[in-house]
């Protein structure tokens, strides 16, 4: 099989595993920047096209970098309308992007989620605080990615503070419940199909409320009890994702969701449960490859 990693560089950890997972099993796998590819939009003969060549593969695992969503997912669509399988489909991809449309399809879902406000310009600041209960609460910028522009207000008056300072900059902002008992852990699940294949528990580093790893949290292997387990493989189909990175806090009312990421890396998990993800993804390929279709045909 010929598998394509739409990557922006062959060295980065979860570009580099895909390699090695899908050669050890005999496919041939070649990473393409999607930022050089362009594309020939036609009714008949559509193609992606890097440096002239015409670009053709069996399938696809996208690895589109959050501030390159637009351009990326379209050339994924590309891919798609020429009946090439995606790991992940271009829309549901571009719809977990959306942090404000991807809680809203998980609450239509009856998926546990934090108390979330939303809003972008409003001076009834009282009133989208009193929307998650009041201080203490988290503060997010809507197209914030792995904890920037996250702000933990811990009284009402440093709410409205942080509240008003994003409104000067015209920001979207989303306002959430500040789930205490988590005790500044959550759990990064990783779903492949329909099913969790691997899962870590992330601490904040001591001062830190984000667990994030890239602000210096640390990381354990974790055990899902059965709802966390339904919760995190339900948040992903809601996204419409086959291969998922779900983060889940565990409060006094049960799991609630995060975050769904289309484009989870894979450094921190392999490391840290000694699961070959990359290689669960490669048979997730193998599995669900028909070539010539694709389930969506690239529609949305």
């Amino acid at each position: 099989m010929k598998i394509g990693v739409l990557s922006r560089s062959s060295k980065l950890y979860s570009t580099k595993r895909l390699i090695e997972a899908g050669k050890e099993r005999g496919h041939k796998v070649r990473v393409v920047d999607y930022l050089r590819c362009y594309m020939n939009i036609t009714s008949h003969r559509p193609k992606v096209l890097l440096v002239g060549e015409s670009l053709t593969f069996d399938a696809i695992i996208p690895r589109i970098g959050a501030s390159k969503t637009f351009y990326g997912t379209a050339v994924v669509r590309q891919f798609e309308m020429m009946g090439v399988f995606s790991a992940n489909e271009s829309q549901a991809i571009s719809r977990s992007r959306d942090k404000l449309r991807s809680l809203q399809l998980l609450s239509r879902d009856g998926i546990g989620l934090p108390v979330t406000g939303f809003a972008n310009y409003t001076k009834d600041t009282e009133g989208l605080i009193n929307v998650v209960g009041g201080a203490p609460l988290v503060i997010k910028l809507l197209e914030g990615t792995q904890g920037i522009g996250v702000v933990l207000a811990e009284t009402k008056k440093a709410a409205e503070s942080v509240i008003g300072a994003f409104r000067g900059l015209n920001a979207n902002i989303l306002v959430q419940e500040f789930i205490k008992e988590s005790g500044g852990s959550d759990i990064r699940a990783f779903v492949i199909g329909n099913k969790v294949v691997a899962a870590m528990r992330r601490t904040a580093a001591p001062g830190e409320f984000r667990s994030n790893l890239h602000r210096g949290g640390t990381a354990e292997k974790a055990k899902l009890t059965p709802e966390e387990r339904t919760t995190v493989v339900r948040a992903s189909k809601a996204m419409g994702l086959n291969v998922a990175g779900v983060d889940i806090l565990r409060s006094n009312h049960g799991p609630v969701v995060l975050e769904v990421n289309s484009s989870p890396g894979l450094e921190g998990i392999e490391k840290t449960t000694g699961v070959d993800v990359a290689g669960k993804i490669i048979e997730f390929l193998e599995k669900n490859t028909e070539h010539g279709k694709t389930k969506t045909k690239g529609t949305g």
